[in-house]
């Protein structure tokens, strides 16, 4: 169960992959699963965004780089007043989405991993069959290239998952992100950032927090030692 309070200053979670790849499906039902705990939530999809505030962009890499600081610049506005920001956007290039994550600062980021076959056979909007059939170019994954995230937050792989299966993942990351968080209000560490927690956490999800030291009574703040299960 997450403390409400513990995520007071808002954190951005950006989800990023091929279309078709599950990235607004994922991000809505983790959406849901958050606004049951009494969250404020607010979904952010790249192509609403586009079509609403960024109809003048094309799809060169400099359009689509503008496109994503268009999305960052209101994602990191949102969380500041301390909403939950969940963000759907290819954001091809990873050069861009680690620029976002400076620039935000609390951000997590979701590889929402799905092979381009699959993708293709999916296909919810129909562009790859438009590009098979030359109406479209650029399209990334086929002719406009895809940069994985090197070391993502947290990937979701899904060709193998269900959806309820990668939103319990994503849930479960947020958790422990937002208990280091609570954590800390009541000691004399910092509360973390994004970044130094995900340094804290293996891509396997294995932490390295082995132990705990105790400050005010029973609060306790994450000591860096060693490795260890969560």
């Amino acid at each position: 169960m997450l403390q409400n309070s513990s995520l007071k200053q808002g954190v951005t979670i950006w989800f990023t992959g091929l279309s078709s790849a599950g990235k607004t499906t994922l991000s809505r039902s983790v959406g849901v699963a958050l606004e049951c705990q009494g969250y404020r939530v607010e979904c952010l999809d790249g192509d609403v965004i586009r079509k609403q505030f960024c109809s003048d962009l094309g799809y060169s890499k400099h359009d689509r780089d503008i496109n994503v600081r268009r999305l960052g610049f209101v994602a990191r506005l949102l969380a500041k007043n301390g909403v939950v920001v969940l963000v759907s956007a290819i954001s091809p290039y990873r050069a861009i989405r680690q620029e976002m994550r400076e620039y935000i600062g609390q951000f997590i980021e979701v590889y929402v991993n799905a092979p381009l076959s699959v993708c293709e056979k999916r296909d919810v909007k129909g562009l790859y069959k438009m590009v098979r059939l030359g109406h479209l170019s650029g399209f990334t994954g086929i002719d406009d290239p895809y940069e994985p995230p090197a070391n993502p937050d947290i990937e979701c792989q899904t060709e193998n998952e269900t959806v309820e299966q990668s939103t319990t993942k994503v849930i479960s990351y947020i958790e422990r992100y937002a208990e280091a968080r609570f954590q800390c209000l009541y000691s004399d560490d910092p509360i973390p950032d994004t970044e130094s927690f995900r340094s804290q956490i293996s891509p396997s999800g294995t932490s390295r927090t082995a132990g705990f030291h105790s400050v005010s009574g029973d609060t306790v703040c994450p000591t860096i030692l060693g490795e260890n299960k969560l």
